[in-house]
């Protein structure tokens, strides 16, 4: 599976807030563009935010403003630092690379962090 692992989920308030971890080995995050996804049951795996190599950041429209995705190249790790959580925000987030990382052709992912949001 893809080098990370996700950290920092929990079951939170609606308006609360949570950062989300991602620890990479190596130097995944210094040479890649980074991403955050989430799954929410039922639904699709959806990009959340990414950020460049040169730290160029992009959100879902559903987060702008309230999500803040970053990263540390001397610690190999990116994170998303969440406000005003909703019921909809309700997920397990993944952290990849963007594009995804590839094992053997096929998209590699890791466990991810269950984040719950209740009103």
């Amino acid at each position: 599976q893809v080098p990370v692992v996700e950290s920092g989920g929990a079951l939170v308030q609606a308006g609360g807030s949570l950062r989300l971890s991602c620890t990479t080995s190596g130097d995944i995050v210094k040479f890649n563009d980074m991403a955050w996804y989430r799954q929410a049951l039922g639904k699709q795996r959806e990009l959340v935010a990414t950020i460049t190599t040169t730290s160029s950041t992009n959100y879902a429209d559903s987060v702008k403003g309230r999500f803040t995705i970053s990263r540390d190249n001397a610690k190999n790790t990116v994170n998303l630092q969440m406000y005003d959580l909703k019921p909809d925000d309700t997920a397990v987030y993944y952290c990849n690379t963007r594009p995804t990382y590839i094992i053997n052709g096929r998209e590699s992912w890791a466990q991810g962090t269950q984040v719950t949001v209740s009103s």
